[in-house]
């Protein structure tokens, strides 16, 4: 199976044109792709697939073998992928994804994609569509016990339920012992992707995120989307911010007249290979 490697922000995922390949078992091909000692070491495994609705559908699966909805780095390193390597000439592509169908503009330099803004749609705050086991039209911060610990809890999904925790300092936060307690939470019925957050100012925001089936990964883009809606909902920062992740920045605007998100930001190719699967 021939493959590329590439990374959006540090985000990085193993992407297949499933225009020339089959795999007739992604989730196990995931878990073998994605281990860093053993395969080829990623986030995940992405499909590049032909779409009934769209130019293009991308199937992404975790490094668990659990089948994801939508994540904001990989979809802007498909948009790099279908037009670096000459699967569409246009500058405005459309990807079906779980989660519903993106738009994404490409700003294009030498022949080669070097930035992606994407309109990442409608943020969804009713819990039940979440999903979140929270009473209430929205889910604003509401108290959570963690460890004996009482925290509070802003919820967003972007395609994916996402819960935004607000501290001082979060580089100092043990998240191998934290991420896992949130994820599994009771509160959460088909678990969740946190964000842990400090702001800095009004227009900038620093995070770290623990993704559900992945763990700790440098950048996650429906979660800076999501921290951004969050930040505006509770008054910390105006409608455009820029987002710190460990991996590098993302500029996220939440169009309150429109109700959508653009997320812009880099993706990577880093090499292409091929694994026998």
């Amino acid at each position: 199976m021939k493959f590329t490697k590439m990374h959006g922000i540090g985000n990085d995922y193993v992407y297949v044109n499933c225009f020339e390949e089959k795999i007739e078992n992604p989730s196990q091909a995931a878990r073998i792709i994605s281990d860093r000692h053993f395969g080829v070491g990623s986030d995940g495994l992405v499909l590049i697939q032909p779409a009934d609705k769209a130019d293009f559908f991308m199937a992404m699966y975790n490094p668990d073998g659990s089948q994801a909805e939508m994540c904001g780095n990989a979809i802007r390193c498909v948009g790099k992928y279908v037009y670096d390597f000459g699967l569409t000439d246009k500058k405005r592509v459309t990807i079906d994804t779980l989660a519903g169908i993106k738009v994404l503009d490409l700003t294009v330099e030498n022949d080669r994609v070097s930035l992606v803004r994407v309109n990442m749609g409608q943020p969804i705050l009713e819990p039940q569509r979440i999903p979140v086991l929270y009473e209430g039209e929205t889910c604003i911060q509401q108290p959570i016990m963690v460890d004996g610990q009482e925290y509070r809890v802003t919820c967003v999904s972007m395609g994916n339920p996402h819960a935004v925790v607000y501290m001082d300092d979060v580089e100092q936060l043990e998240l191998e012992k934290m991420g896992p307690l949130f994820e599994a939470h009771e509160k959460f019925p088909a678990r969740i992707n946190t964000e842990f957050v400090r702001v800095i100012d009004r227009k900038t925001l620093q995070m770290r995120v623990w993704e559900r089936g992945t763990g700790e990964t440098l950048a996650c883009g429906t979660g800076a989307c999501a921290v951004a809606v969050s930040s505006v909902l509770n008054g910390l920062t105006e409608e455009e911010v820029t987002v710190k992740l460990i991996g590098g920045d993302l500029r996220i605007q939440w169009d309150r007249n429109e109700d959508v998100v653009y997320m812009t930001g880099s993706a990577e190719t880093v090499f292409h290979g091929e694994i026998n699967i």
